[in-house]
């Protein structure tokens, strides 16, 4: 008798870094992505971008901030991306004087 062995494998989440364009919804950013590719027949070099809703679960992020997000199970209808890190914060955050 021989023993079936089941393995599972799961998927690699993908990881994308982009820029902040957007934090006016609750622990919500908007980050655009923006790739590079060489159209296949003319040689063009084309620029696309994609605007993606990533959870971001302290509201560290702020607009101009270069952050890293994951993929990760839907939170809503287009949101299932999860915040990793903030790469690089934006100076006008510096700017800020408190009252």
């Amino acid at each position: 008798m021989s023993k079936d062995t089941t393995v599972l494998v799961q998927k690699q989440k993908s990881v994308l870094v982009g820029e902040v364009v957007s934090d006016k919804m609750d622990k919500t950013i908007v980050v655009r992505v923006v790739r590079t590719l060489k159209h296949p027949q003319f040689g063009k070099v084309l620029k696309r971008e994609k605007n993606f809703k990533v959870h971001d679960q302290n509201e560290e992020a702020g607009v101009g901030d270069l952050v890293e997000f994951q993929e990760g199970r839907p939170l809503s209808k287009t949101k299932h991306m999860y915040l990793t890190r903030i790469v690089k914060k934006s100076g006008s955050a510096a700017l800020e004087l408190p009252e």
